[in-house]
């Protein structure tokens, strides 16, 4: 198989999530620049060799069609925006993502610094998230997030394209979400509410019985298996973030699979429900306010970038297709 991007590595102590669009006119900056990526994280990490920088890129399908000729991977896709009966998934512009992660935060901030750098006058910075770890893996709700993440093998199964789609053997897909809390609503509530709310305990971080756990659950509405009864797991890469000027504290979801379906499925189950659960309960308190899909190349694809298309697109950045 061809060498995957760092994927799946141990947790981060911080992380630096940039979302960018292409400006028009701007594609031979952003391939330049994505051809680059490996030297220039590479310089920084030479700085600090143990500290273990690590870079993932992600392309969204606006991106792809104005960025390559050739084929396309076969399940990318806008992200697919979601209007529940109490909550809402929206879809935000994004043609790149990179998702950078290393113990400090300084060799995170220079890499992504670098990346805007290039990029100027060539793409925009729609967002920019720094996230940071919270005790031990919590997020900002006070409960340990990942836990379930697949290991070994299991992970590579669950987040790495196989023979199904042989052109793009090695690669991966992401779903990135910006979710801001509402601590007071939260905080307001008992620790049991809590821990009904999540389907896990608060302390001990041990999954509720299912005679227990409720169905509008996170972890219930999170659990979704195939047509054999598999369970279908993702890698999930999420990291708390906040301002206290601003009073803002969020989670930002990033999760990674073999076909975005996968985390697809569990976001139906979230805002749209799953009988007899109406919804998430998380998301009474958790509001989403960004949504993006990207596809996530191998290193020889970035290295060896394909050939420009004849003619590129000129639709809205993050937004040229369906």
């Amino acid at each position: 198989m061809p060498e995957s991007q760092p994927v799946v590595v141990p947790p981060a102590r911080a992380a630096v999530f940039l979302v960018v669009t292409i400006d028009q006119g701007g594609e031979d900056t952003v391939r330049d620049l994505l051809q680059d990526v490996s030297a220039l994280r590479r310089s920084v990490a030479f700085r600090a060799p143990p500290e273990e920088l690590s870079c993932v890129v992600g392309i969204g399908s606006a991106a792809w069609s104005r960025l390559f000729s050739g084929p396309r991977p076969r399940d990318l896709h806008p992200f697919k925006e979601l209007d529940g009966p109490r909550h809402q998934a929206p879809g935000t512009p994004g043609d790149i993502l990179f998702h950078v992660r290393c113990r400090r935060m300084d060799l995170c901030f220079e890499l992504a610094r670098l990346f805007a750098e290039r990029l100027e006058g060539a793409a925009t910075v729609v967002d920019e998230v720094h996230g940071f770890k919270f005790f031990d893996e919590r997020d900002l709700l006070g409960f340990v997030d990942g836990s379930e993440n697949p290991e070994g093998e299991i992970a590579d199964d669950a987040v790495f394209i196989g023979d199904e789609d042989p052109d793009f053997r090695g690669g991966s897909y992401v779903i990135v979400q910006k979710y801001l809390h509402n601590m007071k609503g939260w905080n307001a509530l008992s620790v049991e509410e809590q821990e009904r709310t999540i389907g896990r305990t608060r302390l001990a971080n041990i999954e509720l019985p299912d005679d227990v756990k409720p169905a509008d659950s996170h972890v219930a509405l999170n659990t979704v298996t195939d047509e054999h009864g598999n369970e279908r797991k993702i890698v999930r890469e999420n990291m708390p973030f906040g301002n206290i000027a601003q009073g803002e504290f969020g989670t930002y979801f990033i999760g990674y699979a073999r076909t975005p379906e996968v985390t697809e499925s569990m976001l139906r189950n979230m805002f749209l429900g799953r009988d007899p659960a109406s919804h998430d309960r998380i998301l009474d308190f958790s509001v989403p306010v960004t949504g993006c899909l990207f596809h996530v190349p191998t290193i020889a694809f970035l290295d060896d970038l394909p050939a420009r298309p004849p003619l590129a697109g000129h639709s809205a950045p993050g937004f040229s297709e369906n």
